[in-house]
C-alpha cells in the first residue's frame, strides 16, 4: 500500500465532501429565501424550517474546511513505526482478513477505495483509534462491540 496514494485519495474525498456540502447549503439557502417560503399565516413554518436547514448546512461547510486544514497539517508526518495520527495501518483479524485504517485528526468514518481495498479514517476518539495509538507491528488490539470481542494484529504501519 502506498501512503502517498492514500493521502491523495483522502484529499479528493474531503474535497468532494466540501463540494457536496456547499451545494446543499446553497440549495437550502435558495429554498429559505424563495418567495414561496414566505409565511402566509402564523402557522406556516416552511421558511423558518428552511432557514434552520440552511444554517446547519453552512455549519457543515465550515466543518469541511476545518477538516481539510487538519488533514493538510498532517499528511507529510514522518513514519516512526509507532501508530500515531497520520499513520496508515493494516490490521488482521483472527480469520486472516485484513483491514486498512488511516488515523486522522477528523472525518472519522470517511472511506476511500483504492484498487479494491477500502481504507477507513479513524480518529483518536473512536474506540479502535484509542486502542491503536502507540501500538507497533505485531502488537495486538482488542475491541468489544456489544457482546462480541474482536481481536486484531497490527500487520503494517506506514
Amino acid at each position: 500500500m502506498n501512503k502517498a496514494h492514500v493521502t491523495e485519495h483522502l484529499r479528493f474525498a474531503l474535497d468532494e465532501q466540501l463540494n457536496t456540502a456547499k451545494i446543499a447549503a446553497q440549495t437550502a439557502h435558495d429554498t429559505a429565501t424563495h418567495e414561496e417560503s414566505i409565511a402566509e399565516t402564523q402557522y406556516d413554518t416552511l421558511g423558518l424550517e428552511a432557514a434552520y436547514l440552511a444554517q446547519g448546512h453552512a455549519e457543515r461547510v465550515n466543518e469541511c474546511y476545518k477538516e481539510i486544514q487538519l488533514f493538510e497539517a498532517i499528511y507529510n508526518e514522518p513514519v516512526t513505526g509507532t501508530i500515531a495520527i497520520s499513520s496508515l495501518v493494516c490490521l488482521e483479524d483472527d480469520a486472516g482478513t485484513q483491514k486498512w485504517f488511516y488515523l486522522g485528526p477528523a472525518a472519522g468514518g470517511l472511506t476511500v477505495d483504492i484498487k479494491g481495498t477500502t481504507i477507513q479514517v479513524l480518529t483518536s476518539g473512536a474506540p479502535l483509534g484509542q486502542q491503536l495509538l502507540g501500538k507497533q507491528v505485531d502488537d495486538e488490539v482488542s475491541l468489544t462491540l456489544g457482546d462480541v470481542k474482536h481481536s486484531y494484529d497490527v500487520v503494517e504501519v506506514l
